[in-house]
């Protein structure tokens, strides 16, 4: 709605044959002096969406105009600190902050989180699980639950007899809502997506230790390469591999050292 209230301004007393390139041109020039090329993307998209349909489906217009859309970098990482994540916390209201911490516990997609119900939480084994049919890769994914997850889980115990998180007595439906964003610009975190939080969690993880191949079951990633790109978060394994060759290379060195002298 919020992308539709902002194109209605500038393109709501146009009919849709007249929305050609020029136009689109204008929309692009107008959202880029609001926002980043991504987010530009993202309006673009919808414009091109509608005209299609317009198109191919409603048979309302003959032709759309070809709208491209910025090239963008899939290695988008944004993660926080632990003192920008305690700020942020502090902000929010108590059910989002709920789920806040869940997340950074976890590393959970947004809809995991919210669709969380009891029937996948195991608290006494301290275990979860997303079922298949659920997670982006159609993998189950083990959750094992960590303090901070537990104590979470706990204070939702009673709440609602199916889903864990709840709002005044019903499941939460929505995370990136209003009351998020205002939390998020109070504790001056600009630049930061809900999606954000498990990157944080991955971030969090490396810096901690956690083994790229633990790493990869943990966030149910199904290949390595998506976890690859948090390897150099962590890169103390990787001086100790480099430093096995050490005795090696100390006799070279110090026959080296005698040769010059």
């Amino acid at each position: 709605m919020k992308k539709l209230a902002w194109l209605h301004v500038h393109l709501g007393d146009r009919m849709l044959d007249e929305i050609n390139l020029d136009v689109i041109d204008q929309v692009r020039a107008a959202k880029l002096k609001e926002g980043t090329k991504a987010t530009t993307n993202r309006y673009l998209a919808l414009v091109r969406a509608i005209l299609i349909r317009a198109r191919d489906e409603w048979e309302w217009i003959e032709r759309a105009p070809k709208i491209r859309l910025f090239k963008e970098s899939n290695s988008r990482e944004r993660s926080l600190t632990a003192e920008q994540a305690k700020r942020l916390l502090a902000e929010l209201p108590e059910h989002q902050r709920e789920i806040v911490q869940f997340a950074l516990a976890t590393g959970l997609r947004q809809g995991n989180v919210l669709k969380l119900e009891w029937s996948q939480v195991n608290l006494e084994q301290r275990h979860a699980w997303i079922r298949g049919w659920e997670s982006k890769n159609r993998h189950p994914i083990a959750v094992p639950l960590n303090d901070a997850a537990l104590s979470v889980l706990r204070r939702q115990v009673g709440k609602h007899p199916e889903r864990v998180f709840t709002y005044r007595g019903k499941p939460l439906k929505a995370a990136n809502t209003m009351s998020w964003q205002h939390a998020r610009k109070r504790a001056g975190i600009e630049d930061f997506r809900w999606h954000d939080l498990r990157h944080t969690w991955a971030t969090w993880q490396r810096q901690a230790g956690t083994p790229t191949h633990e790493l990869q079951k943990l966030g149910g990633w199904r290949t390595g390469a998506m976890v690859e790109r948090y390897a150099h978060l962590a890169p103390e394994h990787l001086a100790l591999a480099a430093s096995r060759i050490d005795p090696l290379l100390s006799g070279y060195t110090l026959a080296t050292v005698g040769q010059e002298c």
